[in-house]
């Protein structure tokens, strides 16, 4: 099954299926600078893309989102990383297209 995560909108303390828990481990990963969780300081995207011009900040994106994903949400597989990008505010937010891994 693929499925896109974007923007994480609010928090569901008791997800009705495991897809919807996995889609919103997603979003937070996408959500949280790195070392911001006090207990699970390895949580979320490293940042290191911030304040850089968008043709440069992408690839940087792009990696960091892929490490992210792949350490903190096992039960998926990146398949793509898109962005929807807001050029005259000079930001971007990712879309992650991911693939749930069964077993």
């Amino acid at each position: 099954m693929k499925v896109t995560v974007s923007i994480l909108r609010e928090i569901n303390m008791e997800p009705q299926t495991e897809t919807e828990e996995i889609m919103q481990n997603v979003a937070v990963i996408l959500a949280t600078p790195k070392f911001s969780v006090p207990l699970d300081r390895g949580l979320g995207l490293q940042m290191t893309f911030l304040d850089k011009p968008v043709p440069a900040a992408r690839p940087l994106a792009i990696g960091e989102i892929m490490d992210a994903i792949e350490e903190g949400e096992p039960r998926v597989r990146v398949k793509e990383v898109d962005f929807l990008e807001d050029g005259m505010l000079g930001r971007f937010v990712p879309a992650v297209e991911v693939e749930i891994v069964d077993g």
